[in-house]
């Protein structure tokens, strides 16, 4: 089976870095959707863990943002600056996750035995793990687990999640924490709903439609949730009419 979605990347990805002045006017050009001028900023700021870690989620926005299958390369170079922020200190929250995203949209071409064998699949999980076992208040890092759970199942069955290590009951748990952290994150609630839609459309019909009308209703802070949002329509649109094959095919295509 091929991977038809990411794994909680949106709402990871749109995770605000600290106010620090030398990434200060990159982030608030993330922000705004502003991209290629972040990308700017952060290369006139110098080499720092929140710049590299910076332009790893910036690069990430952009692949996300982006129709079509997510490229190769920007995902590659993505890898490559989280790294150099972790280069400069191991134990970065924000470079971790970012790592593991781009670990997750490698692994997208690839069969969950493939993302196994690769090393990509185990490693973003024990990323996010170890960046919530230093900050379990991280509802980021809570939701990226929650979804990667689902993810596993759906692509594995009971049999590939008894060897990956994933638990229906986990990702339930991490994903009420987070929400009882952030009940206002757009992409976190619309990465679930997602989730579950491709997952079995039929069980969780109810809780997919309350989710995405969450999701919807939320006040954007960002570019990017905008257009997590406006994914959250789309997907809504086809729930509310659609069958429920029809639902976890739309929702296995989208990012």
């Amino acid at each position: 089976m091929r991977i038809r979605s990411l794994i909680l990347a949106a709402c990871v990805i749109s995770a605000a870095l600290p106010a620090i002045a030398d990434v200060a006017e990159a982030n608030a050009a993330f922000r705004a959707g502003r991209y290629d001028m972040a990308l700017l900023e952060v290369a006139a700021a110098g080499p720092t863990a929140d710049g590299y870690a910076l332009k790893a989620r910036t690069l990430l926005a952009q692949t996300i943002c982006s129709n079509g299958e997510p490229g190769t390369a920007q995902i590659r170079d993505a890898l490559v600056a989280a790294n150099a922020a972790l280069e400069l200190d191991r134990r970065h929250g924000e470079g971790r996750l970012q790592k593991a995203i781009a670990l997750s949209l490698l692994t997208r071409p690839m069969s969950l035995g493939e993302a196994n064998r690769s090393g990509y699949g185990p490693e973003a999980k024990a990323l996010a793990e170890g960046v919530l076992a230093d900050d379990p208040a991280n509802h980021f890092a809570l939701g990226f687990l929650a979804v990667w759970h689902v993810e596993v199942h759906r692509r594995g069955g009971s049999l590939g999640a008894a060897v990956m290590g994933a638990s229906l009951k986990t990702a339930r748990a991490n994903y009420a924490e987070a929400v009882r952290l952030a009940p206002e994150d757009a992409g976190l609630r619309w990465q679930w709903a997602r989730a579950l839609a491709a997952y079995d459309a039929k069980k969780y019909r109810a809780e997919i439609e309350a989710e995405l009308q969450a999701a919807v209703a939320i006040d954007p802070q960002t570019e990017l949730d905008r257009v997590m949002q406006g994914r959250a329509g789309v997907l809504l649109e086809v729930v509310s009419g659609g069958k429920a094959h029809e639902i976890e095919t739309a929702a296995q295509a989208m990012l």
